[in-house]
């Protein structure tokens, strides 16, 4: 069973030691944020109906997009994600964010300076109206408090499981090895995503986070269609999503590295 293992993951492996630099391959870079508006991407919020952004709760100003709650009376579990029009498979995607301002009032305390980017998503189009996150992995993104230690860039499973160590992990979430960013500095998360192999994240180019084998699990989600939730069911590909889960927080880049056709080349070359 080892070696099945091994040689499933060959491929990815092989593309893990190829992989340039990414500071080196910048022209390579796609950009899904335009920078001015929100041209491609979905919005589902939490007791709305897809692309009813509720309180314009994802908008761009000053060149960023920005997570805000200044129209909300109250933060009642509106958890909301935006979700970039297509869905990918082998990739390398990254963000620059940064946490600002004060939580909204009614947000959970676990909430505090806390968002995420969900890989492998169901399409948006088959949550329902009161399903609270998709059925997806979560790159956890944290905020430090004014002291204490809260590491970032860790793994979260909405309705999914990891295998780590060729062991199934199901706990909701697993911390990374990174340090504590406090304040309103601007952190780089990047995810290198090989379809249902290897999911490694890194953060200001350190690698603090590997597993494998993304998978439809008993994580923790609610309000789902059931015909949707196939537990078991290896996650090969998916949309990409980042959260609203009631800290205002900005994206000043959002940018893909589409690896699919390397992919596929190194894997027929076997």
């Amino acid at each position: 069973m080892k070696n099945n293992l091994l040689y499933q993951l060959l491929p990815a492996l092989f593309l893990l030691i190829a992989l340039p630099s990414s500071a080196q391959h910048k022209k390579k870079w796609k950009q899904l944020f335009n920078g001015k508006n929100l041209n491609g991407w979905m919005v589902k919020i939490r007791g709305h109906e897809l692309n009813d952004n509720y309180g314009n709760t994802f908008r761009v100003e000053d060149g960023v997009i920005k997570v805000s709650y200044d129209q909300y009376t109250s933060f009642d579990r509106d958890f909301g994600h935006i979700f970039y029009k297509k869905p990918y498979a082998h990739y390398l995607f990254a963000v620059e964010y940064r946490f600002t301002g004060d939580q909204a009032p009614g947000g959970p305390g676990w909430a505090f300076r806390n968002s995420g980017i969900m890989l492998h998503c169901q399409p948006p189009a088959t949550m329902l109206r009161d399903q609270d996150f998709p059925i997806s992995i979560e790159v956890q993104l944290l905020g430090g408090g004014p002291t204490g230690e809260r590491s970032t860039c860790n793994l979260c499973t909405p309705g999914t499981n990891v295998e780590m160590n060729g062991k199934l992990i199901t706990n909701h979430c697993v911390n990374s090895s990174s340090k504590t960013f406090r304040g309103d500095q601007w952190v780089r998360a990047e995810v290198l995503v090989l379809g249902d192999s290897i999911i490694k994240h890194i953060v200001n180019g350190d690698t603090v986070l590997v597993y494998n084998r993304p998978q439809i699990g008993n994580g923790e989600v609610n309000d789902y269609d059931p015909a949707v939730k196939k537990d078991g069911q290896l996650l090969s590909s998916g949309y990409i999503s980042l959260q609203s889960e009631s800290h205002p927080v900005e994206f000043r880049k959002v940018e893909i590295m589409d690896l699919e056709k390397y992919y596929r080349k190194r894997k027929t070359k076997r």
